[in-house]
């Protein structure tokens, strides 16, 4: 056996059974020991960033890490983006990295490069392996490595010599250690906090807000009073109609002031004090009111979801009746398009257990207050700030829950940085309906320069304009091979969603603004 197939053969042993792929030349015993292990389920991108972005899905929604396999440093450098806010969302992934042959790096061919310090700064867990015969090792510590609450990237660079090599042997992977207890005083502080009669949020971190987790937390807040709050960049959230209700912080600067002006303390569980994106010259960085008490109960590396568990037990919880949201959807509206009628529409039509991924900050900010009554879905989205994850987002969502319908509202400045998605999602046939929202424009960054003061110049507007030519996402999406149409009334959109929805396969809307 050499080393490739010894690596796929751990991985498939480990649980990841998935690979999310852009190989090149340094990578083709990797590929070749596929037809050796045909139950590893490999999935072609065109794109790193794609590979990256798609992985994160996957694991928001398997709760296990998929597998990536990368070209070298050039091929990892262009995954790094996603890797980025996939590191942000703290979820689980192995990357496989190919590097030269070690007796070929001598020469210092074109695609030398330092493999470790570009990934370093985006691994938890990092290796260059050595041989054939420690790469199924190697790989096994990877794993334990990437399961490591709460989720971690573990980067494994695999010379190509130690690929083909033979020798290679299947390793059995460690336990992954559990993460730390939190004192019994933090928890006794925050039950003292809950019952002191002051106004208090609840700020859930990753993985909190999902599950018998979230369900916990809504108990505590039932017998406390507290509300329940998740960061703006969260990574996600199981709602809908029959789960408890979680508030998103808002990303505008001043309306996240807004919601949190009525709190006198905040409890972070897996989450730090709310802050701004941005330093700004007039705005607080800090986004709670000066005299807030801020307590942490647990921190992202610590053990949130038994603090959670002991403060519940703390609080004489768990039998509580959570406050839960009530059914509800809004009349199926017509007429022109709006931004407030396309979030009724897809509040009208929003299937029950689907998956929202939503990479729509400006277009699409009525979409979760319109769509809290729908039927019970989970919703995704950007946890780093680095644009172009939607869309991969959903290849790796559809991936792992096949059953499921995947909504992907996406903005088009942010499609067209990983468009390649596209076509996985149409080679693999997944189950995702991708709207567009076409306003030719980074209008989000339209806001900031506005929010600057003055008056901004016909010069300074025209580099955040991505009209003159206009991107026909229609034609594009056709290209790749996705069923597309443009939608230019609420009741044209309403009839391509349903449609889209029923398809049980790729499609896309354009929706010009």
């Amino acid at each position: 056996m050499n080393g490739a197939e010894s690596l796929i053969r751990t991985l498939m042993q480990g649980g990841v059974d998935t690979c999310f792929m852009n190989p090149g030349t340094s990578e083709m015993h990797f590929v070749a020991a596929l037809d050796q292990v045909p139950q590893m389920r490999g999935v072609p991108c065109l794109f790193e960033g794609v590979v990256s972005g798609a992985a994160d899905g996957y694991a928001r929604m398997a709760g296990r890490p998929a597998s990536t396999l990368f070209h070298l440093g050039p091929g990892l450098s262009n995954a790094l983006a996603n890797m980025h806010n996939a590191g942000r969302a703290h979820v689980p992934m192995v990357n496989i990295v190919g590097e030269h042959a070690t007796f070929h790096r001598q020469y210092d061919a074109p695609l030398t490069s330092d493999i470790e310090a570009i990934a370093r700064p985006y691994s938890r867990w990092l290796r260059t392996t050595a041989a054939a015969s420690d790469v199924g090792q190697d790989c096994a510590e990877a794993i334990a490595a990437a399961r490591t609450a709460p989720g971690r990237i573990a980067t494994l660079i695999l010379p190509a010599d130690a690929a083909w090599g033979e020798g290679g042997r299947v390793a059995a992977v460690p336990a992954s250690p559990p993460a730390p207890a939190v004192e019994q005083s933090r928890i006794d502080d925050a039950a003292i906090a809950l019952r002191n009669g002051k106004r208090t949020a609840i700020v859930l971190g990753a993985h909190l807000t999902e599950g018998a987790t979230l369900l916990t937390a809504a108990k505590i807040s039932a017998v406390t009073n507290a509300k329940l709050l998740a960061p703006f960049a969260f990574t996600r959230i199981s709602r809908g109609a029959g789960l408890p209700g979680v508030t998103r912080i808002p990303y505008v600067t001043g309306d996240a002031i807004e919601v949190l002006r009525e709190f006198e303390q905040l409890i972070l569980l897996g989450a730090t004090p709310p802050a701004a994106f941005f330093g700004h010259p007039t705005r607080p960085s800090l986004l709670a009111r000066e005299d807030c008490e801020i307590q942490t109960l647990a921190g992202i590396d610590e053990d949130c979801t038994g603090a959670l568990a002991a403060l519940a037990d703390a609080l004489h919880a768990n039998k509580a009746e959570p406050h839960l949201q009530v059914s509800e959807r809004p009349a199926l509206p017509n007429g022109e398009i709006t931004l407030a009628g396309l979030a009724a529409t897809v509040a009208a039509l929003l299937p029950e257990n689907a998956i929202v991924v939503d990479e729509s900050v400006t277009s699409g900010r009525n979409m979760m207050a319109a769509t809290k009554g729908t039927p019970p879905h989970d919703w995704l989205v950007n946890t780093g700030g680095s644009i172009g994850i939607g869309l991969p987002m959903a290849v790796g969502a559809a991936v792992a829950c096949p059953d499921r319908p995947v909504l992907c509202l996406e903005a088009d400045g942010s499609g067209m940085y990983t468009l390649q998605a596209l076509w996985t999602a149409a080679r693999e046939n997944l189950n995702i309906t991708t709207v567009v929202f076409a306003n030719r424009a980074y209008a989000i960054l339209k806001g900031e320069l506005a929010g600057m003061g003055g008056n901004p110049g016909p010069r300074a507007l025209d580099m955040l304009d991505i009209g003159r030519p206009d991107i026909d996402w229609v034609s594009l999406a056709k290209s790749l091979g996705i069923p597309a149409r443009r939608a230019t009334s609420l009741d044209e959109f309403a009839m391509a969603l349903r449609h889209g929805f029923m398809s049980n396969g790729p499609n896309l809307i354009e929706i010009p603004l």
